[in-house]
């Protein structure tokens, strides 16, 4: 008879939470109270320097702080529940802000320093923010929304630090984060404190983590890849964390790992990629790193193995989203299929359902749209005021996030791509349709579709094609220059990709895969 249940249980069967939870004060305060001199973050901003001249804050210092900005934050007039949009430079400030309004029980926003005003605008008005805090040159229309500047979190630092952490609940609004959405603009995803907790299953699915590691990220502070990893896991586990603010230059993290006694390092595989190549992969080899960690792209084949045979350590996967962060992944001692991003976590009940409709899973082996239990306490309160891009997400108790996949007989989970359009690029999703609209007031555009296009057979760029304006030149850096004025970095196409027409099916809609496919190249 075939099996027709999911490979996991049919709802999380981890610890849950308890009701009175808040994500600041689990990070943060039994590290505090059991190893106040541990050092909890070190931030390196010029690695010519001494390693002495690094920023260190330990975990004493780090929750005294974050609890005197959460202080200066509710006397400023903020109150809990309130959001508070961050837009500020890559420095230790963007997470004590964070941190410090949790600690409030304030919702806090971050906002990557990559968008252009145009964007923030967008993110400050559709979130409600009651304040935003700006970085020095950072601009935003502000308009009745209460400012925080630079000196005005100097101040809440110095200031007396809150007696106690807010009294939230486990399903309380904890944090909003933006992901590209099905309209064209960014939506926006609502956790709720819990959502720390529901991160438990990676602790060991997938780090491998314990007190006595030291986290290297290769994320900004205002990366949530970097505040979930890099930050927030390390400090539930008593554990330190490596951040890094100075020169781009991919030769550092060789230099870091072997400096810092940095255990366990966490980047894309883009930068693994460019590790291999520019890097003294002997420094690795010579230092305390266990492993690797890499998500928010799949790992090719041959980056794992060249990554493996150079460096003699193995790179451990994750697969996830904004809505779950990640929930699928391989670990320590734990077999790496390549190709396939690992296992559901431990506790995990994840499934695969038919991309035509339904909430009975599939048998295994067959294709169809991967789901998460909503019982899963990692799982998203929400979509942020969109409650028609809500309901579609949800069938009964799962939750879909668009992902076609299979799992196998042994319970490995294998990854076939989007069953939409948005892109990945960089570890980001992106919407063709926000691309798109962003490029079309360009005097020299008549049509435009934004896809993902592959170069290699291990990477690919976002790619504009163009039907010009009629009597345009095909002036393809003019639309790259006009790009860089309305859209954050790594939204930008790489490529400028000149057409007659653009293919479309019978009901005129843009068949995008279309042209991914026939201008890929192999």
């Amino acid at each position: 008879m075939t099996e027709t249940l999911s490979l996991t249980a049919p709802r999380y069967t981890g610890a849950l939470p308890p009701a009175r939870f808040n994500m600041a004060q689990y990070c943060l305060e039994a590290a505090a109270r059991a190893t106040p001199e541990k050092i909890a973050l070190r931030v390196v901003h010029d690695l010519a320097a001494p390693a002495e001249a690094a920023e260190i804050w330990t975990y004493g210092g780090l929750e005294k702080a974050v609890r005197a900005v959460a202080a200066g934050l509710l006397d400023g007039g903020l109150k809990p529940g309130e959001r508070l949009m961050i837009r500020l430079p890559n420095t230790s400030d963007y997470a004590l802000l964070f941190f410090g309004a949790l600690a409030a029980g304030i919702v806090p926003l971050p906002a990557s320093a990559q968008l252009t005003a145009r964007e923030a605008n967008f993110l400050l008005a559709d979130s409600g923010a009651r304040a935003v805090a700006l970085g020095e040159g950072m601009e935003i229309e502000a308009a009745e929304t209460q400012v925080l500047t630079p000196a005005d979190i100097a101040r809440f630092k110095q200031g007396a630090p809150l007696s106690s952490y807010a009294a939230t609940r486990a399903d309380d609004p904890a944090y909003l984060v933006y992901t590209s959405g099905t309209s064209g603009n960014p939506k926006g995803v609502l956790h709720a404190h819990r959502a720390a907790w529901g991160r438990r299953p990676m602790y060991q699915g997938w780090y491998g983590i314990g007190p006595e590691d030291v986290m290297l990220h290769a994320g900004a502070f205002n990366w949530t890849y970097t505040l979930g990893v890099g930050l927030t896991d390390p400090w539930a586990n008593g554990a330190s964390t490596v951040l890094y603010t100075g020169e781009k230059n991919v030769q550092v993290w060789g230099e870091l790992m072997a400096r810092y006694d940095a255990t366990l390092f966490a980047a894309v595989p883009s930068l693994y990629r460019q590790i291999l190549k520019y890097c003294d992969t002997e420094l690795i080899r010579g230092s305390a790193l266990r492993h690797g960690l890499t998500a928010g792209e799949a790992l090719p084949e041959p980056l794992l193995e060249e990554w493996r045979a150079r460096t003699g350590r193995e790179l451990y996967e994750a697969l996830g989203m904004s809505e779950c962060s990640t929930y699928v992944s391989t670990g320590p001692g734990m077999e790496i299929r390549a190709g396939s991003p690992g296992k559901p976590q431990e506790g995990r009940a994840v499934a695969i359902l038919p991309v035509e409709g339904g909430s009975d899973p599939l048998p295994r082996g067959q294709d169809g749209l991967l789901a998460v239990h909503r019982s899963d306490p990692g799982l998203m309160l929400g979509y942020w005021n969109r409650p028609e891009e809500e309901a579609e997400v949800f069938r009964g108790e799962w939750f879909i996030g668009g992902d076609v996949a299979a799992l196998d007989e042994d319970g490995y989970l294998w990854y076939r791509g989007r069953a939409d359009d948005v892109m990945n690029a960089m570890g980001y999703r992106v919407s063709p349709m926000e691309v798109e609209a962003a490029l079309a007031p360009h005097p020299g555009i008549g049509e435009v579709a934004v896809t993902e296009l592959r170069v290699r057979a291990d990477v690919s760029v976002i790619a504009a094609f163009v039907v010009p304006a009629e009597g345009a030149a095909r002036d393809a850096q003019s639309i790259l220059d006009f790009a860089a004025d309305v859209l954050a970095g790594y939204k930008r196409p790489r490529e400028i990709i000149f057409v007659e027409s653009l293919p479309r099916t019978a009901n005129g809609k843009v068949q995008r895969k279309v042209l991914a496919e026939r201008y890929a190249k192999h």
